[in-house]
């Protein structure tokens, strides 16, 4: 306390009564956080009692991360401590997400031992807006289903129904998994791959047939094909050409593979499981069915 018997503090009384460096409280001072009440006859500044009050609050609202603007309207009355609080909480909360993507992209990085050119690709495609995500998606579909008012309704709506719903705590994998889709999704081959096997789907029906017949033949060929699996049918044997008639009749099986490659091949199996991983969604499942009926069709044509 001041010698002089006025209660007052001065920089250096006020630092050892607080803890905080000479040198901090004059930077506040100067910046119009913490006003001294007075000076002394020697121009020091005084401080009394309700600024080591005042003091305290600063270096409380400093330490939780808040800037010398929200600190000032706080001790202004402008805002209350939980609207400033509020609005700190909401911006850490885009940092921390900021900062798990940003974890999650190195991580990969890491483990891909990725080139400069591949993390940059990686980083801009992670941190892609919902939106931007849902665009690169909405621009694919509307590209494989342009002019095709035949293709079953029930698989339409299910693809303009696909999201991309990257998570914002998003895992290393996720990650990896979201890149690989976004590239798969702007690869012409992969592009008209998809167009295609929406080609013959809709030469298949007719415009305002009713909706679902693709899911049933699926389920069909789930119904036969996984019994015969489960008996050690291999798609070569003999055994599983009742398998096909059954489900194809006495179609020619070349232009059988043709459809059922186009829509059940490795890249689509892909596609779908990596759909799967960004939305943290159950994987598809009977892929191995759908394989199976190609690899039997495949081993009868291929002579």
């Amino acid at each position: 306390m001041n010698d002089d018997g006025t209660g007052l503090l001065t920089i250096g009384e006020l630092a050892r009564a607080t803890g905080l460096s000479v040198r901090t409280i004059r930077y506040w001072s100067d910046e119009g956080v913490l006003t001294p009440v007075t000076r002394s006859p020697g121009g020091y500044r005084l401080y009394d009692a309700q600024g080591v009050a005042r003091l305290e609050l600063i270096r409380t609202l400093r330490e939780l991360g808040l800037g010398l603007d929200d600190v000032r309207q706080v001790l202004a009355g402008e805002r209350t401590v939980a609207q400033v609080a509020a609005t700190h909480v909401a911006a850490l909360d885009a940092q921390i997400r900021s900062l798990k993507v940003t974890r999650a992209v190195l991580s990969s990085v890491a483990r891909r031992d990725s080139t400069a050119r591949e993390m940059t690709l990686m980083n801009k495609l992670a941190r892609l807006s919902a939106a931007e995500r849902q665009r690169i998606m909405a621009e694919f579909v509307a590209e494989a289903l342009q002019g095709l008012d035949a293709v079953d309704p029930e698989v339409r709506e299910r693809l303009r129904a696909t999201t991309v719903d990257l998570a914002p705590d998003p895992t290393p994998e996720e990650v990896d998994a979201w890149v690989e889709l976004a590239e798969m999704l702007q690869d012409p081959e992969f592009r008209a791959q998809m167009r295609r096997a929406m080609e013959l789907n809709s030469a298949d029906g007719a415009p305002g047939e009713a909706r679902g017949r693709s899911l049933w033949f699926a389920k069909r060929l789930v119904e036969l094909v996984a019994p015969a699996r489960a008996r050690g049918i291999t798609p070569e044997s003999p055994e599983a050409e009742p398998v096909l008639s059954d489900l194809f009749g006495d179609a020619p099986r070349a232009d059988v593979l043709e459809r059922m490659a186009a829509g059940f091949n490795e890249r689509v199996a892909r596609y779908r499981e990596l759909i799967a991983l960004v939305n943290r969604a159950p994987a598809p499942s009977h892929a191995e069915d759908f394989a199976w009926v190609v690899a039997a069709l495949r081993a009868r044509t291929d002579s």
